[in-house]
């Protein structure tokens, strides 16, 4: 960041993408249309994306990456603003069921926005909420643990709602196989796609979750704080199915202008919607998804199998277990691209800084992990093996 002109290795698309060039011409236009047009290009734009629609020219590319039919999706808020959206249409606890499931170690903002809704709905966490625990001495969760807890406590789970890939670990959950489990005891699943959408192929229609949100910024690329998604599947898009925390961009088109105070949602993903998207981070957004539109999640996925798997095999081949471990899993099915490495002895911030110093640009957790992704969109072959040959000089250094 210091010096901006000069080239480095970045392994950070989990946390923040890189920006595509499409983004800029899009974002531009919008600027150009927003100075010249102003208030009539909601309705009159020169590049043919009126804003009373904007929305609409990132939901199919968006529903194709996550595997959702169009109205299944909205493109919409923020990640954990739509979290707490679709929990307020799908948590409706009762004295017998009203427990919620989650992963201990899920990302901050998933844990507090779940304890608050437990909260809001009058309840104590230390009754309503279930933390998937690893067994001791493990990183990671055994799939044959979470449906243990299904079945032995699904009859008072409300809702099941885990992250697609584990923030920490890496872990790919085996979605289809846990929201099976979980709704034949009768329990809601949602999913939280954050680091699995355009990391991972996802079925979300097939599989037959219930609900699933995701933001845009990390493997999608639409910059910082950019646009989110929801999906909801087409089993409650219909106009009065769910109850809902409603908004105008949720009433019906035809009469949302019309200022009746009547509210008309529309079917699908889209009735939970609130107030009119930013046009500047769905243009963002959009600039984003048309790099994905030459390609397809199957291809990237066939890239990030081999990109990974040369991380993997020089982590394990050229250091010692006594230096680092990999805790993500081994399989790659059960793993996108990033892989989290543990640092023994207290040297992670030690290996952190150095990276950082020669412009390696990874991610850590405290207090000792450094998480690394080569995404398939823009990393190369040659980023790993330089990042290796850094670490290696590190290593030798600090150790």
């Amino acid at each position: 960041a210091d010096r901006p002109e000069e080239s480095c290795i970045y392994l950070c698309g989990n946390s923040l993408g890189l920006l595509p060039r499409a983004v800029s011409r899009y974002v531009n236009e919008e600027l150009q249309v927003w100075g010249e047009g102003a208030v009539n290009s909601h309705f009159k734009h020169r590049f043919g994306r009126p804003w009373v629609r904007i929305e609409e020219n990132v939901q199919e590319q968006s529903a194709r990456i996550v595997g959702a039919k169009k109205d299944e999706v909205a493109i919409m808020n923020t990640l954990t603003s739509n979290l707490h959206t679709l929990l307020a249409a799908f948590y409706t606890p009762t004295d017998d069921r009203h427990k919620i499931l989650i992963e201990s170690k899920a990302f901050p903002s998933d844990h507090y926005a779940v304890e608050s809704q437990i909260r809001w709905h009058k309840r104590d966490p230390k009754d309503s909420l279930i933390c998937q625990e690893p067994r001791p001495n493990e990183y990671l969760l055994r799939t044959e643990d979470i449906l243990e807890t299904i079945e032995k406590h699904g009859h008072e789970i409300a809702v099941v709602c885990f992250s697609g890939v584990q923030f920490y670990t890496g872990q790919y959950f085996e979605i289809e196989k846990i929201t099976k489990a979980a709704q034949a005891k009768g329990c809601i699943v949602g999913w939280d796609l954050a680091h699995a959408a355009g990391n991972v192929p996802i079925q979300l229609h097939d599989w037959n979750v219930d609900f699933a949100c995701w933001c845009s910024y990390k493997y999608l690329n639409s910059g910082p704080g950019g646009i989110a998604g929801i999906f909801v599947h087409e089993r409650h898009g219909e106009v009065y199915s769910r109850n809902r925390l409603a908004g105008w961009w949720g009433h019906e088109k035809i009469s949302r202008f019309e200022m009746i105070n009547v509210f008309k949602p529309m079917a699908g993903a889209a009735g939970f919607q609130h107030s009119n998207p930013s046009v500047l981070t769905t243009s963002a957004l959009l600039g984003s998804l048309s790099v994905f539109e030459k390609t397809s999640m199957q291809e990237m996925r066939t890239k990030s199998y081999l990109l990974t798997g040369y991380l993997s095999h020089l982590l394990t081949t050229e250091f010692s277990k006594d230096t680092l471990e990999i805790i993500t899993p081994a399989d790659p099915e059960q793993r996108g691209c990033q892989l989290s490495l543990v640092f023994k002895r207290g040297k992670m911030m030690e290996i952190f800084e150095g990276l950082a110093a020669r412009a390696i640009i990874g991610d850590e957790r405290k207090p000792d992990v450094i998480r690394v992704a080569p995404t398939s969109l823009y990393s190369r072959f040659e980023d790993v093996r330089k990042f290796i040959v850094e670490l290696k000089d590190l290593v030798a250094q600090i150790y």
